[in-house]
């Protein structure tokens, strides 16, 4: 078990997120500070819960390019619903995210499975409506903190037993999406989608539902995203998270997670996304330019692509070998 977990990804990536970290206390130790690090979880928790959310739609050799305008439309409904009706429990606010996330992600998956459109070609027509929905529904308006409820802006703030609440629901969500993906049938059919679609077929399992159901979880993931993204930074309006379902899909790729599906593991989505939040958290306190973050994060995603790639046909060739000496 230790000798598998060395030669992994995940091991590669705790390597790399160490060096990192090395690095970067070179030039301010305070960085790795406990309490320093607990502060880079929260602000890397929303990021954490998406790359969950759109691992189970790469896994079945799809992609969601509109997670993050699904994120920005949920946040901005909740917050008009909070300033129309600011006693309303949070608990109901988040219903409604999760249930309109849902329902935005039910509409591609519906789109991919019944009429059949490639998935990035859907996503980014749905990345691009959803945010003229929040144009027609808040009127170009922003919505400010003085006019959210203070329990509204108190939930993703209030902490228990050292941490806030934002970091737990990270949490929480890591365990529900491993329970998911290694407990259950359709967290099985997800993987077994993404390898060999037409083999699966076979097996009893209905691709196009599953790959329905994935993109229903990465909406209402996105959805309860909507709502901690708006009471976190307390403001709403059109372009909230802008591009940041590049963010999203790069924690992904650098988690190990193949395009091509079939391939990825819950730590690799968790340590991708950390491997991002701590560059995007250091690199200002050190007092390197911006461009580098954005160059390193695109140099991560060329190089993890490339490692995948690499596995990938290695893999094939040893499945090669091994047919050859069956023969």
């Amino acid at each position: 078990m230790i000798k598998q977990f060395i030669k992994s990804r995940e091991a590669l990536l705790v390597l790399a997120i160490l060096i990192l970290l090395g690095l970067i206390s070179t030039r301010f130790s305070g960085f790795i500070a406990p309490q320093n690090m607990a502060s880079v979880f929260q602000d890397t928790s929303i990021l954490i819960m998406l790359a969950l959310g759109q691992m189970v739609v790469i896994l079945t050799r799809c992609i969601d390019l509109s997670v993050a305008s699904n994120l920005a439309l949920t946040g901005m409904v909740v917050g008009l619903i909070n300033v129309a009706a600011p006693d309303l429990p949070v608990p109901v606010l988040l219903l409604v995210a999760i249930t309109l996330g849902a329902f935005l992600g039910a509409i591609n998956g519906i789109l991919v499975w019944k009429v059949d459109i490639p998935p990035i070609v859907v996503t980014l027509g749905t990345l691009t409506i959803y945010r003229g929905i929040i144009f027609l529904v808040s009127n170009g308006a922003w919505i400010n903190a003085h006019e959210m409820s203070a329990s509204f802006k108190a939930f993703p703030r209030y902490e228990l037993l050292g941490l806030p609440v934002l970091s737990w629901m990270a949490v929480v969500t890591i365990i529900l999406f491993y329970l998911l993906v290694v407990r259950t049938p359709l967290g099985r059919a997800f993987y077994a989608v993404g390898g060999n679609p037409h083999a699966a077929v076979y097996t009893g399992i209905n691709v196009g539902f599953t790959r329905f159901m994935a993109f229903v979880i990465a909406g209402a993931i996105s959805g309860v995203c909507g709502y901690l993204w708006v009471s976190r930074y307390a403001v709403a309006y059109v372009d909230i998270a802008g591009g940041f379902e590049l963010e999203v899909v790069a924690a992904c790729v650098i988690g190990g997670i193949s395009i091509a599906g079939g391939i990825g593991t819950i730590g690799g989505a968790v340590l991708g996304a950390l491997f991002l939040g701590i560059i995007k958290n250091a690199l200002p306190v050190v007092d390197i330019s911006p461009f580098w973050q954005l160059a390193i994060s695109g140099s991560a995603i060329i190089i993890a692509v490339a490692v995948n790639a690499r596995s990938e046909r290695k893999k094939g060739r040893i499945i090669l070998k091994k047919a050859e000496h069956a023969q």
